[in-house]
Parts: structure tokens; C-alpha cells; sequence
């Protein structure tokens, strides 16, 4: 079968390896679409953490199941899936208390294990969502957007108040899709306006900010003088991610969705005098997969601006680093299969 393997930073090259057999416990995969996320472009670019060279990428999955024994998912040869692509020890301390996305012995397809950047694949069985009902496209998608789901989740929103979400990539955007579900008044702030434009277009987002623009006296008028009680960092950038802690609300919670690969610091008065709640948002989890199901099969989103670019698996590698240039306006690229 084809794969196309990460070699080391900036080298992708395409090639021949044996097509893999599932055991009782996987299911075989043949992958029809593959999205590209910032983690695929960060390992591309030597900045991803906790990754080693070479590696085949790709964990925005979905596809057919080719081959599955009887399992107790009720799952079938034929059947349309997505992938959960962390791949969880099942016996940790998180995995216990149904924590599975930040697993102590986390393995995720494209990072740490081979991804799903080939013709097939084999994957543990209950790591498989049906998506009867909706296309490739949406199956595909629903990874990223677990993601936002899941940060959305560990905010635990409140109907009315203000939620800032800093960045408007495909993870922050989907933030903000579920941030305005569950009542926020959504506030999205990025230095690019081409991008807060598409946030307010595919959103509904309530306003947008350019960070080099003044941000914390337009967001003091905006709250009221209060500032918002929620804030997401989905950037992924360290400076982003330490200036965040100037925008939450006193006794407000700050949620970092975005990863870095260096030291975080912040003022120690600062976040005290406001006792800030700062957490991490790591994956998701099943349950985020599902709500995200039923998001898609009720028609919430659409992704059909959501998805910009496209290319088949044998042009990927001339396509990649085009998709990378600010110019090319990439929202979310797609690989087809």
C-alpha cells in the first residue's frame, strides 16, 4: 500500500509498505479522506512535542471498515467510521475515572504511532464511531471538532456570559461553534481579519478583535468593565498563550486548547489577585465524538466553507508546503482517497 512518511522536518516522502492485517481486537481501515491539522504542520516543521522522525501523520480520519471479527460494538464490513485516534492504556488513574484523553501512557495515531496517512489502516475496534448518516467530509472532521467540543466542556459555560476565544484556526473555531451552543456571548480575537471575517461568517460570533488593535480596552467596553469570564488560547504560541492571562475576568477561568513546545510564564500577583482558574484541554474523548455526531446529523454546522483546500494523496507532498504560505487562506485542507 502507499503511505507517505515524515522523515524529519521539511521531508515527506511517498512510499510502499505491506498492507496491514487486523487481530481480534482491530479492525481493518481503508482511509478515505485525511484532514490536516496544526499538529501535522507542526511535525512537518520540527515543532511538535512529544514526536519523534520518521512517522507516517494523519489522525483526522475516516474511512470504510474492510475487516472486523464479531465484536460487541455491533460494528460490520461496510460500515462508514470515523477514528479515535488516542489510543489509551485503559488502566491508568485517568482511564479509570473515564479521563481517556490525557491517558498516562497516551499513544496518538500520527505522534506517537503510525497515523492514518494510508490506504489502510488497522485500528482497535472501540476506537471506531459509526457516521451513518453523514459524508466522508463530515466524518473526518469530527475530530477537530471534538477538540473544541471537549475545551467547551472544561469551561463548564454559563448561558450569557462572555467567552473569549483567542485564535481562529480550525481548533479555535470550533470553540466558538460550541461556546455559542451553550449561550456565550462569543468574542474572538486574532491578528488576522480575514480570519475573525470568516469567524463571524461561520460562527455567528458576537464580536471580533484584532490583538494588535488595543484588545483590553475594547474588551473592557464590550463586557462592561467586567472582561470575559472565560477565556480559550487556541493559538499554540507562546506569546499568545502568556499574554492570555491579562484578558479573563477577575474569578474568571482561562483554558489553554492550543500546545506549545516550550516554557509558559505568567505574573504571579496578577493571576492571584484575580484567583484566575487556568486549565489544560487535552483530546477528547468518546463522549465529545458523539455530541459532535449529533451536532453534524442535526445540521449545526456546515462545513462546506469549514473545508478550503483539497488533494488527492499522490499530490500531497507538491501541495503541503503551499498550504502552509499565509496567502494560500487554508481554513481546513483535506486529502482524498
Amino acid at each position: 500500500m502507499k503511505s507517505i512518511v515524515c522523515e524529519k522536518p521539511y521531508a515527506f516522502k511517498m512510499i510502499e509498505m505491506e498492507k496491514p492485517a487486523p487481530n481480534k481486537q482491530e479492525a481493518l481501515i481503508r482511509i478515505r479522506r485525511i484532514g490536516i491539522c496544526g499538529t501535522d504542520i507542526h511535525a512537518f516543521g520540527g515543532n511538535q512535542p512529544f514526536f519523534s522522525y520518521p512517522r507516517i501523520l494523519g489522525h483526522e480520519l475516516s474511512g470504510y471498515i474492510e475487516e472486523i471479527a464479531e465484536n460487541p460494538e455491533g460494528l460490520k464490513n461496510g460500515d462508514q467510521v470515523a477514528i479515535i485516534p488516542y489510543l489509551n492504556c485503559g488502566k491508568c488513574r485517568a482511564c479509570r475515572v473515564g479521563k481517556t484523553n490525557c491517558c498516562t501512557d497516551m499513544k496518538v495515531l500520527g505522534v506517537h504511532a503510525e497515523g492514518g496517512m494510508s490506504e489502510w489502516i488497522t485500528v482497535p475496534y472501540d476506537h471506531l464511531v459509526k457516521t451513518e448518516g453523514l459524508t466522508l467530509d463530515q466524518s473526518a472532521m469530527i475530530e477537530p471538532l471534538s477538540i473544541g467540543a471537549h475545551a467547551v466542556g472544561r469551561a463548564a459555560i454559563h448561558e450569557g456570559e462572555f467567552a473569549l476565544v483567542i485564535g481562529a484556526g480550525p481548533i479555535g473555531l470550533g470553540v466558538m461553534a460550541f461556546a455559542k451552543e451553550k449561550g456565550a456571548k462569543v468574542i474572538v480575537m486574532d491578528v488576522n481579519d480575514e480570519r475573525l471575517a470568516f469567524a463571524r461568517k461561520w460562527a455567528k460570533v458576537d464580536h471580533t478583535l484584532n490583538v494588535l488593535k488595543n484588545p483590553l480596552e475594547k474588551l473592557a467596553e464590550l463586557t462592561n468593565g467586567d472582561m470575559p469570564s472565560v477565556v480559550f488560547d487556541a493559538t499554540g504560541n507562546a506569546k499568545s498563550m502568556m499574554n492570555s492571562f491579562k484578558y479573563p475576568a477577575h474569578g474568571g477561568r482561562l483554558i489553554y486548547v492550543g500546545l506549545v513546545k516550550s516554557d509558559i510564564c505568567f505574573n504571579d500577583p496578577e493571576f492571584h489577585s484575580k484567583e484566575l482558574t487556568l486549565m489544560g484541554s487535552r483530546n477528547a474523548t468518546r463522549q465529545d465524538f458523539n455530541d459532535v455526531v449529533d451536532t453534524l446529523k442535526n445540521n449545526r454546522l456546515d462545513l462546506s466553507m469549514y473545508i478550503t483546500h483539497r488533494a488527492q494523496l499522490d499530490d500531497l507532498i507538491n501541495q503541503f508546503e503551499g498550504w502552509l504560505a499565509p496567502e494560500a487562506k487554508v481554513i481546513k485542507a483535506i486529502v482524498e482517497m
